[in-house]
């Protein structure tokens, strides 16, 4: 059966005629406040941004470096829940229908509103995919494959420790695109190095059809420019996450964005 393509198979098939790689921004909802990130969230597209993630604030980020892990703490004193970032990605999307919104969190505020209940507010809301990173692949019926049917993507991590034998499994019941986490550990850690990164991509690839994205320790717009050139696109998120934590405004965030965008894009 075929699925319906979604914005996020829409834009790989563009950049790949055009010969593109994509350029994948991740930043907190609600960080430092509602407004400010409603502000830069919008800016983002016009800064090179491909595809936006946008995370959901959470009390007990695990995957997460200091970085995404303070950025989630300010969203949550600054008052940010699920339906406010529901309400963000519905006003983002008063202004741009075509910018992929991947929604990218963990599993709790969303089993606590209800499958069924998130699944229609954030088709409705505009958001095209989920990356939900507690939630494994034996999980799969809880709320993977209720999101596929309900139109949206989901998206999966695959990690250097993601064996041949495991790989398989990860890639079951995926779309959209593969995020490769290219360093062991947490976000925002050590540098991603693409010597190191190539044969792992190459290894995905060998097993999917699906575009792979590499993030986790790209901050330079150098290192976005090495790394997109041996993936198909690359995600900058604790470079950004950062700024906005050492309260630069949405302006200076833009601008930092867009040196980062020139890199990837010439990858």
């Amino acid at each position: 059966m075929g699925r319906q393509m979604t914005r996020i198979d829409t834009t790989f098939a563009r950049l790949k005629a055009e010969g593109r790689k994509a350029f994948v921004t991740y930043i907190m909802a609600g960080d430092p406040d509602l407004e400010t990130s409603l502000e830069v969230m919008k800016g983002l597209p016009a800064a090179g941004a491909d595809i936006i993630e946008l995370g959901m604030p959470f009390t007990d980020p695990m995957a997460d470096g200091p970085t995404i892990q303070l950025a989630g703490q300010r969203a949550l004193d600054g008052g940010q829940t699920l339906q406010k970032t529901l309400d963000m990605v519905a006003a983002f999307r008063q202004t741009d229908t075509t910018t992929p919104i991947v929604m990218m969190g963990y599993y709790n505020p969303i089993y606590s509103r209800g499958v069924e209940r998130f699944l229609t507010d954030a088709t409705a809301a505009g958001i095209d995919g989920l990356i939900v990173v507690d939630l494994p692949p034996e999980e799969d019926s809880e709320l993977c494959l209720p999101a596929q049917a309900a139109g949206l993507n989901f998206i999966r991590l695959a990690t250097p420790t993601t064996d041949d034998e495991r790989l398989p499994k990860v890639m079951q019941n995926t779309s959209g695109f593969v995020y490769y986490v290219s360093i062991t550990g947490i976000t925002g850690a050590a540098a991603a190095q693409a010597a190191d990164v190539a044969p792992e991509v190459a290894r995905i690839k060998a097993k999917t059809d699906l575009p792979v994205i590499v993030g986790f320790g790209i901050t330079t717009p150098e290192a976005a420019q090495s790394i997109a050139a041996i993936a198909d696109g690359c995600v900058i998120g604790s470079a950004i996450v950062k700024l906005i934590g050492e309260g630069r405004t949405p302006a200076e965030v833009l601008a930092r964005v867009a040196d980062l965008a020139a890199g990837a894009h010439r990858g």
